[in-house]
């Protein structure tokens, strides 16, 4: 181990422990409490131990801004600059030169060595630093580095270091690893909750909250927000509450320039106090001379991929414990300090104890990938700490093999590992592949860097504008980002020869072609388009957007409403020029499957969308139910996917197929808009009421048991037509009646007749509608002399007898009419004889004769 450092760390006190363990043990776990400085200590105290033998020291850091940082203090603590025995790779730039002992990486960076150097010659030991965050990137580079010492690499060390850990389970994954714990340093922190207004936005009340720590507590501070727009928002809001010119308010996130980021953490002038605006990236690694004071959103922006839908979606969601404790960390690394939070305290024992591995909500596409080109099929023969899902698996597998990257058993197909080269993730890598193919490779490549590094050309949802934005500017991050597209484009050109070279010049690809076949897909299945049949002309944005996100080509469907060709839904701003146009591809959208919100897209014509899917565009003729005409209409559809890219009507023949869609559609329409006669009706009552009173056996002729029963009665008598108007009442008659077996019919006229034969021979027609049960209306006089009261259905159920007067007015309603005669028929004839008086109206009605006539004149 090195000399003892001149600035003491509380570290040190383990570094002897460490080495000794290392010495004795392939891998190891240290949990370090922030500011013990374990990400600058421990790489140089293991500098010169003797099993290093002048190899490298890897150190892997989560993002390039703590990678630039510990390099640079590491190098100070050595007196030496970057690139000299300390060195940083990340992406756009990188300080390494032949005398770089210690490199300092991205987690992203390191995957892709490992993959291409699976044997990490000339690495010594790897140093996973805050391992806690549990990228994706760090998971995938633990499981292949396990993978490389126990199968390769005996005397390579693994040391995996954290804050905030379960020690004792990374330590099983290791293989029973020794854990060392530091004590650590950390000065006390008050904590005052603030707790949270649901009626006023988070940005005010950060604002108002950070306004007031600075009036009441000395030295600068840190706020945490959960992302760009918040901390934007936030800025604004205290530009306008502090006049103070002796405070600096700077922001800070990953989409920001390097020098921008430098000079948030960089210690403030004598005399000055800094404000400083960061999301979750100034958790851990980092520290900011001078901060005392943190102000605390509770809040973190974390992806989440959606494997139905196959979208990755940022959710805003309350920070872990141990996100919100290392937040609260930052206040006390240098001196007592306070930390304010703005929730209540019974809330912070709610939080998830720690934040979610990116594993289990990621979209491990570009994870297959690898793992197919390191020969690994099934990520479980891999020591994980978190095995990835199945079903975000799954999802990958199928979108590799249709990119032609996987063939049809999980292996890694030629074009895979030219797609894999690229270091992007394989949509975007197929993107500049197949624009390259046709001619556009460096523009696919600018689209791929705006896409990949947030922030690159503005915010804008026009992907053009932002482009154009991207081109001019000329920050050092922009200019890092062009370079790095101009090795993509030179590399895709290297791997994958254009077809077209020699037929004329595009910007920054080789020529144009007339005829082109699709790349063959080792999965037998159908590729994604990278070539087609075109004219002159280089690729439209949205073209190329469209080679990386096919299922996201979307249909304008007015007011900025869009479905995309996954069948989602998805709007823009109706102020947005894209608002406008009838066909975008979508890059990036946010929300949930049904209603998303389109981030990020670009114009596509219609014509270029069937020139680069015409293998996938399919046409059908699609027959559906107008229900104003009430009629069948057909169209003929161009579609790709969910999408309908045109169509115009046709004629529809009628068949079985297009009598069940109208059968649907006018049962759906309702029972009542078919041509019912109205002794079509009465049959219908009729069968409705022996069912009521006899059982099952009678059909269901219910609207509801109708319409359940359609396609059985309603739909064969349709076969010849095309539209209600087509269809009689004589056909709806004849296909009812059929549903009566024959053995019921002869029953159904003896037992619910139609008519009932009063004593004076009258025919009158029974109502089986009518709410009280069958009824018929019948003049009083006409059932003189009738002492049993009649009956159907073999007499168990009575007739609703409604009498009339003789002028055909209600008088009485009966279900019993001999009763009516012994009792109530004495006051009803009292009142009728004195308003009809010709008519005759015997004491004994059940006696009497029964008549349709007056007295003759006289009697």
């Amino acid at each position: 181990m090195k000399e003892p450092f001149a600035n003491p760390l509380p570290i040190d006190a383990v570094l002897g422990e460490l080495g000794r363990k290392l010495v004795a043990h392939a891998a190891a776990v240290l949990v370090a409490p922030p500011g013990a400085g374990k990400t600058t200590r421990v790489p140089l105290a293991l500098l010169d131990a003797p099993w290093i033998e002048g190899r490298k020291i890897v150190v892997l850091e989560p993002r390039r801004i703590a990678a630039r940082a510990s390099a640079e203090r590491m190098a100070q603590t050595l007196g030496e600059r970057v690139g000299e025995t300390v060195g940083y790779r990340v992406r756009f730039g990188s300080k390494i030169s032949r005398k770089t002992r210690i490199e300092v990486v991205t987690e992203g960076i390191f995957s892709r060595q490992i993959l291409d150097d699976p044997e990490l010659n000339g690495v010594a030991v790897i140093l996973f630093d805050e391992f806690h965050e549990r990228s994706l990137d760090a998971d995938m580079g633990l499981a292949l580095a396990r993978d490389v010492q126990s199968g390769l690499r005996e005397d390579l060390r693994i040391l995996v270091m954290s804050a905030t850990i379960d020690g004792a389970r990374v330590a099983k994954l290791l293989g029973s690893a020794p854990v060392i714990e530091s004590e650590g340093r950390a000065f006390p922190v008050e904590t005052r909750y603030l707790g949270r207004k649901p009626d006023s936005p988070m940005e005010r009340q950060m604002a108002d909250a950070i306004a007031m720590a600075l009036r009441a507590e000395a030295g600068s501070l840190l706020a945490f927000l959960p992302g760009a727009a918040e901390i934007r928002r936030t800025q604004t809001m205290l530009a306008e509450r502090i006049h103070d010119a002796s405070i600096e308010i700077v922001p800070l996130f990953g989409a920001l320039d390097a020098a921008v980021q430098d000079r948030a953490i960089a210690p403030a002038p004598q005399g000055r106090r800094k404000v400083v605006l960061a999301t979750s990236i100034a958790e851990t690694s980092l520290t900011i001379e001078g901060v005392r004071i943190v102000v605390d959103s509770g809040l973190a922006r974390v992806p989440r991929f959606e494997p139905d839908i196959g979208l990755t979606r940022l959710e805003t969601m309350r920070a872990s414990r141990a996100a919100v404790d290392q937040r609260r960390g930052r206040a006390g690394r240098t001196e007592p300090g306070v930390c304010y939070r703005l929730w209540d305290e019974p809330q912070t024992a709610s939080l998830s104890a720690y934040t979610q591995p990116e594993i289990l909500s990621a979209d491990l596409s570009s994870l297959v990938l690898d793992l197919a080109q390191w020969g690994v099929r099934d990520p479980a023969t891999l020591t994980f700490l978190d095995p990835p899902p199945a079903p975000a698996l799954n999802e990958a597998r199928s979108l590799l093999r249709e990119l032609g990257a996987l063939d049809a058993d999980g292996r890694i197909t030629d074009e895979g590992k030219g797609l894999r080269a690229l270091a992007l993730p394989p949509r975007l890598a197929r993107m500049i592949v197949g624009a390259h193919r046709l001619c556009s490779g460096r523009e696919a490549a600018d689209i791929a860097a705006v896409l990949t590094e947030r922030g690159l050309g503005g915010d804008s949802v026009d992907l053009d504008a932002r482009l154009d934005h991207f081109r001019r500017d000329r920050a050092p991050r922009a200019a890092g980002a062009r370079q790095l597209a101009e090795r993509w484009a030179s590399q895709v050109a290297a791997s994958f020869p254009s077809p077209l070279a020699g037929e004329g010049r595009g910007r920054g690809s080789a020529g144009r072609a007339r005829n082109l076949t699709p790349t063959p897909n080792p999965s037998g299945r159908e590729s994604l388009p990278v070539s087609a049949p075109q004219g002159e002309g280089e690729l439209s944005t949205g073209e190329m957007l469209a080679l990386a996100f096919p299922d996201r080509v979307a249909r304008n469907r007015g007011n900025g409403s869009f479905v995309l060709a996954n069948g989602r839904g998805a709007s823009v701003d109706p102020a947005s020029r894209l608002a406008r146009e009838p066909f975008i591809a979508v890059a990036e959208l946010t929300g949930t499957a049904a209603s998303g919100r389109i981030l990020l897209a670009a114009p596509i014509a219609q014509d270029q969308i069937e020139t680069r899917f015409a293998g996938q565009i399919e046409t059908d003729e699609d027959i559906s139910f107008d229900r104003a005409a009430m009629s069948l209409r057909g169209r003929r559809r161009k579609r790709l996917r969910a999408i309908t890219l045109a169509e115009a009507p046709v004629a529809v023949a009628p068949s079985i197929a297009t009598a069940r869609i109208l059968a649907e559609g006018l049962i759906d329409a309702g029972l009542d808009r078919l041509p019912w006669s109205k002794p079509l009706k009465q049959w219908r009552d009729r069968v409705m009421f022996l069912r009521a009173a006899e059982g099952g056996e009678w059909p269901d002729l219910s609207d509801a048991g109708l319409a359940a029963t359609a396609e059985t009665w309603l739909s064969p008598a349709l076969s010849d037509k095309t539209a209600l108007k087509e269809f009689s009442a004589g056909d709806l008659s004849e296909a009812l009646m059929a549903l009566l077996p024959w053995n019921l019919r002869a029953r159904l006229e003896r037992e619910a007749p139609t008519h009932f034969e009063a004593p004076t021979g009258s025919m009158l027609a029974i109502d089986y509608e009518a709410g009280q049960g069958p009824t018929i209306a019948v003049r009083l006089q006409e059932l003189f002399g009738l002492t049993a009261h009649p009956s159907i259905a073999q007499g168990k159920v009575p007739l609703v007898l409604e009498l009339l007067s003789p002028a055909h007015r209600p008088v009485q309603v009966t279900r019993d009419l001999p009763g009516f005669w012994r009792g109530s028929y004495a006051a009803v004839r009292s009142d009728l004889r004195g308003r009809y008086p010709r008519h005759p109206w015997p004491d004994d009605p059940a006696n009497a004769m029964p008549t349709r006539r007056v007295k003759p004149r006289g009697t």
